[in-house]
């Protein structure tokens, strides 16, 4: 039995080892080991069990000597010791003898300067076709001289820690070893976290070759080949943005700015599906089909129908697919260097103007503060937007100091001229707890296309004293009056409260999470005023 070199790491007697199969024989496999079922458009369908998304408070890094001062070790980032992290993975390999073993040998970044070799072992199937179609997918040529790899990834759901004995935070553990290149996933099923930790992967080794990692999707003209990113928090419209059919999609989550240009660091994508619909968005619901994995949907068990509006098991339900079921993917997925950065928001206080233009401090700022907000109700006795802010707009995946990536962003703005754009997908004329709608989505579409097509380079804009940003007075097909954050509210008293208390977290946040940031990028920020002129 051919074994691919996992014997050296001591899985030496697996039932059958299975590499870089193809959807068709994955999707057999699961549905023969029952890991799923298919639904009526052909997907297979799964359910992850206890963890139905990322488990931040068991995620660890090595500490090691070589790396130790590269690392905000904190909330974030934990240590792990070598010692504690080699009985795991040792414990996971002896699990994973006797079993059936799938791996995916395959490449993050799509650029070949910079590919890395990801070889990924799974227990399940349905996980290592997850990944199959989420990382880029080697052709035979490239995959009959893969050689070693550069990381190895062991995932293994069956197998739960011992939090007594393993000294982890509960039966989950997902472990990076930059030193040895090895990552462990253990105890959890939900497969973002192979795919993210890729990414926080990624995001250490780029630093090292002079490229920025970003959390963000990427488009691009197809004619002139103009890039733009655009970054966000869940539930922000990152990937519907970006997924626009008049612009090649180059990725919708990782990628990497290097001198050269915007790569995807991965082949696919892990679309969120709550309440997804045809009209909204209609290249992710046709890529719901065979060769995509489906997590935690409800399905009719009679008509095997899928009821995206069905968030009982969770609202983070999930489909992986590749890129290339996105018809207008950019194959190979590269571009030019951004000549636009969006930051996109859903702010549920209803106060950030729609649209604002950011200078270079300014763009600084947001990037290091990601703010988004939830809406109120998610806990009990919460009747009021709660902020969100995430460092660089993805902390849980960026192992080193902020202001690593900070510094290397103001440094490409500086050097290519990109113009960045703040962009509030959220709420309009009042909080979402008052009852407020939502931005449309097509006015939201029309001033991103204004942003990217320079539409607003002859513009008026005005200056937020708060927010401290300048926003459009006007923008192609979107009314004059729905680029007034304040404008659209009728208790102009009651926006300016709103406004300053937003802005004092924004300020809070900062302060406390960045002490040492330079005055220029914190004088960038809001300035609550205690008398509003506007």
């Amino acid at each position: 039995m051919e074994t691919y070199g996992i014997e050296k790491l001591g899985i030496t007697s697996p039932s059958a080892v299975h590499r870089n199969w193809t959807p068709a024989q994955l999707t057999e496999a699961a549905l023969r080991r029952g890991e799923g079922t298919l639904a009526n458009n052909g997907a297979l369908v799964v359910t992850t069990g206890k963890y139905t998304g990322r488990s931040p408070k068991d995620k660890f890094i090595v500490d090691t000597p070589s790396i130790h001062d590269d690392i905000a070790w904190g909330k974030v980032n934990r240590p792990i010791s070598r010692e504690a992290f080699n009985s795991i993975k040792s414990k996971m390999i002896e699990y994973l003898n006797g079993k059936e073993v799938f791996i995916f040998d395959g490449f993050a970044g799509a650029d070949k300067k910079y590919t890395q070799k990801f070889r990924v072992i799974n227990e399940m199937a349905s996980q290592n076709m997850f990944i199959h179609q989420l990382l880029i997918r080697p052709t035979a040529e490239e995959l009959a001289s893969y050689g070693e790899a550069d990381y190895t990834i062991i995932c293994a759901p069956g197998f739960k820690c011992n939090p007594e004995v393993d000294g982890t935070n509960s039966e989950a553990c997902i472990a990076i070893d930059y030193e040895a290149h090895t990552i462990i996933i253990a105890g959890s099923q939900y497969s973002g976290e192979i795919k993210k930790s890729v990414f926080a992967t990624m995001n250490y080794v780029m630093t090292k070759m002079n490229v920025l990692p970003m959390h963000c999707s990427a488009n691009m003209d197809p004619e002139t080949h103009e890039t733009a990113v655009f970054f966000g928090l869940s539930g922000t419209g990152k990937t519907t943005l970006s997924a626009d059919p008049s612009r090649k999609l180059i990725g919708d989550d990782e990628h990497g700015w290097s001198p050269d240009g915007v790569f995807n660091f991965e082949g696919g994508c892990y679309a969120k599906c709550i309440n997804l619909t045809e009209e909204n968005e209609p290249d992710i619901y046709h890529a719901i089909k065979f060769g995509s994995l489906v997590e935690n949907v409800i399905m009719n068990p009679e008509t095997r129908e899928l009821d995206f509006a069905d968030g009982s098991l969770t609202e983070n339900t999930r489909v992986g697919y590749p890129v290339n079921y996105i018809n207008n993917a950019a194959i190979p997925s590269m571009g030019g260097i951004p000549k636009v950065v969006v930051f996109l928001t859903a702010d549920a206080f209803g106060v950030l103007p729609p649209i604002s233009r950011l200078d270079k401090n300014a763009a600084m700022y947001h990037f290091v503060t990601g703010f988004t907000s939830k809406l109120a109700g998610t806990e009990r006795g919460i009747t009021e937007p709660v902020p969100t802010f995430s460092t660089l707009f993805g902390e849980p995946f960026m192992p080193m100091d902020a202001s690593v990536y900070a510094k290397m962003l103001g440094d490409k703005l500086d050097q290519y001229g990109t113009k960045v754009y703040l962009v509030n997908t959220g709420w309009a004329g009042g909080s979402a707890s008052s009852g407020a709608k939502r931005m449309k989505l097509a006015y939201t579409r029309a001033m991103v296309t204004a942003a990217l097509n320079g539409s607003f380079d002859n513009v008026e804009f005005k200056h937020h004293d708060v927010f401290n940003v300048d926003y459009p007075t006007s923008c192609p097909n979107v009314p004059d009056e729905m680029l007034d954050a304040r404008g659209m509210w009728s208790d102009k008293a009651a926006y300016d409260e709103a406004a300053n208390k937003l802005a004092q977290m924004f300020n809070d946040n900062f302060t406390s999470k960045y002490p040492n940031m330079p005055s220029e990028i914190v004088n960038a920020g809001p300035k609550p005023l205690s008398a509003v002129n506007y």
